[in-house]
């Protein structure tokens, strides 16, 4: 045998690492097993396309998460589709609704802008979601894509989350601009600015206390963080994503709709969606609020937070076994 079919006979034994569609797939498994179980009791159950199927459909859909809005304009675009397309077998519905969930969810190319222009982008969310923790993903992996990454640990409320960002930092090699606990978070934002511009960086990633308790404290710190940076740093492009915990499930959604109140949203991040039944939320969330979903995460690892993949996501859910 060869040097080489020695090599390519051991690495067919190593146990191949799984990819992130592999991984989403096993993620969604427990959505999989209640929304789609239910899909196709439905289009098992039924001979026709009639009221009572678009009833039955309409009731699973929205037993998943998906929304009483959401699910009525999915269920009125399958209706559109069926009757243009003059179907009248049960089992072409179910590509269709698949499509029609994919419109719902796609993300414009122009998304991801951010990353190849000076930016500086915000993060919010409740405590407890993972925000702190997607910071860090972020910072990792535009550290690795050859960014020149800085970091502001903007929530000093909470002394845990400086810590948290502290060890990121070092763990991603990338600057941190820090306060004390119980400081001003627009003084750290105001430093981390300067710090950005003087170091040319190329992406400033801001935490931000999260603390929808009390509204009008939360909106004034970010309308005075705000409006630091536009004074400081005009020319900056602006992405501001809030960060949601997926096995919230309905509660994330309203959740997004107060984040929408008190800051210009401009993208979703997705958390825990590994082993949650709600998963559904996603599809909900994109299509209720407008506001595209731009990343989800499905684990503890750096490359388990992944921009957001509509086709893949759908694919994932309707898939029945990991290839």
């Amino acid at each position: 045998m060869s040097e080489e079919e020695d090599k390519a006979e051991e690495s067919a034994k190593k146990p191949k690492k799984k990819g992130f569609f592999g991984k989403l797939i096993d993620g969604l498994t427990k959505t999989r097993d209640s929304f789609v179980s239910g899909l196709e009791n439905v289009f098992s159950g039924f001979s026709e396309i009639d009221d009572d199927f678009y009833e039955e459909l309409e009731e699973v859909l929205i037993m998943a998460d998906i929304g009483v809005a959401t699910t009525e304009k999915i269920i009125e675009n399958l209706q559109a589709k069926v009757k243009e397309n003059k179907i009248k077998e049960v089992a072409v519905c179910r590509q269709l609704l698949i499509d029609s969930i994919k419109e719902q969810m796609r993300v414009h190319d122009d998304a991801y802008d951010f990353e190849n222009k000076k930016s500086v982008v915000m993060l919010i969310g409740v405590n407890g979601v993972g925000k702190t923790t997607s910071v860090g993903k972020l910072a990792s992996q535009f550290k690795a894509d050859g960014k020149k990454v800085i970091l502001a640990a903007a929530d000093t409320f909470r002394a845990a989350a400086i810590e948290q960002l502290t060890e990121w930092s070092n763990r991603a090699g990338v600057e941190l601009i820090a306060g004390q606990e119980g400081g001003d978070p627009a003084a750290v934002v105001f430093d981390a600015v300067n710090a950005a511009k003087a170091r040319n960086a190329d992406i400033l990633i801001c935490d931000t206390a999260g603390r929808l308790h009390n509204k009008k404290n939360l909106m004034e710190e970010l309308k005075k963080i705000n409006r630091i940076v536009e004074r400081e740093y005009p020319d900056a492009y602006r992405e501001t994503f809030v960060v949601l915990d997926g096995t919230t499930g309905q509660n994330a959604l309203a959740q997004a709709k107060q984040f929408s109140q008190v800051a210009d949203i401009t993208g979703i991040i997705l958390t825990k969606l590994d082993g949650t039944a709600k998963g559904g939320i996603a599809i909900a969330i994109q299509s209720e609020m407008n506001i595209p979903v731009k990343y989800i995460g499905i684990g503890e690892h750096i490359e388990d937070l992944q921009k957001f993949d509509a086709d893949a996501f759908v694919d994932a859910l309707f898939e029945t076994k990991a290839e």
